[in-house]
């Protein structure tokens, strides 16, 4: 495996050089059993801190990829080697072109029917070695999840991608992981939005400041609570850097 795996604040954290994500990912998919890769923000982190179902999931995962460039600057400044950051788009864009490379299947769960029909749409036209073989809302109603996990189960995808509508995000695959027998699966909530053009990415040049929250707090001021948690969270840095060396 091309990745290294390090314990951020406690919690793991994968490095894994761009280069390198393509084969990792062919890799994972020839596995038995089915995988999770998850993306982590710096809420994510102190999330998996405080909640023990969260850490699990994480350490379960096959990949756990840092989206924030919080989390690079904390690994360096407690001396750890520094992962690679992705764009969560890109990320999920590279992951679909390994697999499409090789002929591989996807299955579409999430969104509402008009943003995931206009999704499949358009993956169909940019990934055509990717057969697509099966989709299913978000926002479903609990007395369809057996259906629909018999279904994902029947059609044996090799990603399973999960989009809004999907209740507890990285969690929904964890709490059903021994319902699947194959196939990796990976959550980001904006993904079909993207694909569907109904919502616009974040720019490159924000994401790479580390700004991609600033249009989220321009829709929603309330988001700029959000500072506490960051302080807390360059507070637990600071408690790592003196205690735990």
């Amino acid at each position: 495996m091309a990745h290294t795996r390090i314990n951020f604040l406690s919690v793991p954290v994968d490095i894994i050089p761009e280069q390198n994500l393509a084969n990792e990912i062919i890799e994972i998919s020839q596995k038995n059993g089915s995988s999770q890769i998850c993306f982590v923000t710096i809420w994510d982190i102190l999330k998996a801190r405080i909640n023990q179902d969260y850490m699990n999931c994480l350490k379960n995962a096959e990949l756990v990829i840092p989206i924030s460039k919080s989390i690079l600057s904390g690994a360096n400044f407690l001396k750890l080697a520094v992962p690679t950051r992705y764009n969560p788009f890109k990320a999920v864009i590279s992951i679909m072109n390994a697999l499409d490379k090789n002929y591989r299947s996807l299955y579409m769960l999430g969104g509402r029917r008009d943003s995931l029909m206009a999704a499949e749409k358009n993956v169909r036209a940019t990934f055509s070695g990717l057969r697509i073989v099966g989709r299913y809302v978000g926002y479903y109603p609990k007395t369809s999840e057996a259906d629909l996990v018999e279904a994902i189960y029947k059609a044996s995808p090799s990603l399973t991608l999960l989009s809004d509508g999907v209740s507890g995000g990285d969690m929904w695959y964890y709490r059903r992981r021994k319902k699947f027998v194959t196939g990796i699966f990976l959550y980001y909530k904006d993904c079909f939005g993207i694909f569907s053009k109904r919502k616009r990415r974040v720019s490159e040049d924000l994401f790479n400041k580390g700004l991609e929250l600033l249009p989220e707090i321009i829709r929603n001021p309330f988001k700029i609570f959000l500072i506490f948690p960051y302080l807390w969270y360059l507070i637990v840095l600071l408690w790592y850097k003196i205690f735990k060396k």
